[in-house]
């Protein structure tokens, strides 16, 4: 759900920088997919005419700066938008501020006027700048090592030009210029030298990448609660193909209209919380747990909720299912399963008797609507808890009444109704909330 952008002048390593990247997203984040793209779109009719433009020179820089514009307007809407909102992350070599250094800067439009052509385009979450001195660039390009992985035509090949571009980067990348709206909501990394060794740069680029994901802010573009919601109906549709462990008892006893099997919703958290509590009383003194204390935590809701949705999985797969949302580590994946299998007994487990497949897991039914419920209520679950830290003697089935009562929530509630259309009200006798105060009246009911 984030776009990416690798920018710097002709022959400063985008290209390269662009694959380690995107290499770094797809092996350690678990986004459904990282797709790698370009500008302008070589492949597209709107990015060949700015191509060409630049390689005749027969028009102004601000003309220049339309058809970069027309043709980034249409890429962010056609076709970068609709993969953000389905939970993929997009890593562009080139965006929006190389109209604003080569056409707004170097070519002298002005970055104000390239950013208000560009003001219906997708805004880059974060920018690498990545830099090299234009000698060392030139070099690249004039000795074949560019030219003969790429047909770009458009190369400006002049020691001076590409001084320009370097100052043009520096200057608006560097916080010298100050970035015009809407394009200064997004973050800017750099400059990342490519001049050393070819490790010294990837070290480099895969440190900043990490850091910037592992921050988890939130994506500029889009909303997280669409993401999610996205890949929610993504999972129960490709759980109607999958089965059940076979031989093991495990086949489901409820239907899924009737996840809750009769209880309240409040009822099932609170069992779950208590029994969680149980086992972490019990553990011995100097035996450390590493799993956090509530069964609404991040890590214990996102296993759970994702893996109440597939029939069964490794951990591999249940990370790739996870999202960018509910994302975990995989340390931490591993650990919440072993609890849950070991500990609490919620999971059952089985290895495959040939070869050396990794174990599957799959959520005991019984456990299945703290399962689902765990992703239903996702965006108040925070909320729920605090409640009960701050009203540790008040029965937990009121909590839901008080908390729409606040005021303090309402995109969150309206977030979970949204939810609850996806996956179900739990109960095949009554129906899915409309409004908070159904909502209220379905979290207190059985």
């Amino acid at each position: 759900m984030y776009l990416i952008t690798i920018e710097g002048g002709d022959g400063s390593g985008k290209g390269l920088a662009t694959r380690v990247v995107a290499d770094v997203m797809r092996r350690e984040f678990p986004f459904i997919s990282v797709e790698v793209t370009g500008e302008p779109r070589r492949e597209h009719p709107l990015g060949r005419l700015a191509i060409d433009a630049v390689r005749t020179r027969k028009i102004t820089p601000e003309q220049e700066a339309g058809l970069f514009a027309a043709d980034r307007v249409d890429h962010s809407h056609g076709w970068i938008l609709p993969r953000l909102e389905q939970g993929m992350a997009i890593v562009s070599e080139r965006n929006i501020h190389s109209s604003l250094v080569y056409q707004g800067i170097v070519g002298g439009a002005g970055i104000e006027r390239v950013a208000h052509m560009n003001s219906a385009a997708l805004v880059p979450d974060l920018c690498i700048w990545v830099d090299c001195d234009p000698e060392v660039a030139l070099n690249r390009i004039k000795s074949g090592t560019l030219r003969a992985h790429s047909n770009k035509e458009e190369y400006f090949e002049t020691t001076e030009l590409q001084r320009k571009i370097r100052d043009g980067y520096r200057n608006l990348l560097s916080g010298e210029k100050e970035m015009p709206v809407p394009f200064d909501m997004g973050a800017i990394i750099g400059p990342i030298l490519n001049e050393g060794t070819e490790d010294e740069f990837r070290g480099e680029l895969k440190g900043v990448i990490r850091r910037f994901l592992h921050s988890r802010p939130s994506p500029v573009n889009v909303d997280i609660e669409i993401v999610d919601r996205n890949l929610l109906r993504t999972l129960i549709r490709n759980s109607d193909g999958q089965t059940t462990l076979e031989g093991l008892g495990l086949e489901p006893t409820s239907s899924k209209e009737h996840w809750l099997a009769g209880k309240a919703p409040w009822r099932v958290i609170n069992e779950s919380q208590k029994e969680h509590e149980s086992i972490m009383v019990s553990v011995e003194e100097g035996e450390r747990v590493d799993v956090p204390h509530h069964v609404l935590s991040h890590s214990i809701s996102s296993v759970l909720g994702t893996l109440s949705l597939m029939g069964s999985a490794d951990i591999r797969e249940l990370r790739s299912s996870l999202g960018p949302v509910r994302t975990v580590s995989e340390r931490h994946t591993q650990t919440i399963v072993k609890y849950l299998h070991e500990r609490l007994g919620w999971i059952h487990q089985h290895r495959s008797l040939i070869g050396r497949e990794a174990p599957r897991s799959q959520l005991r039914d019984e456990y299945r609507a703290m399962g689902i419920l765990s992703v239903a209520i996702w965006p108040l679950k925070d909320a729920i808890v605090k409640w009960k830290r701050d009203n540790p003697d008040t029965h937990l089935r009121f909590s839901m009444g008080q908390i729409v009562k606040s005021g303090h929530y309402p995109a969150s509630i309206d977030s979970v109704i949204e939810r609850l259309k996806i996956l179900g009200c739990g109960n095949d006798s009554s129906e899915t909330p409309e409004d908070p105060e159904a909502l209220v009246k379905w979290w207190t009911a059985s």
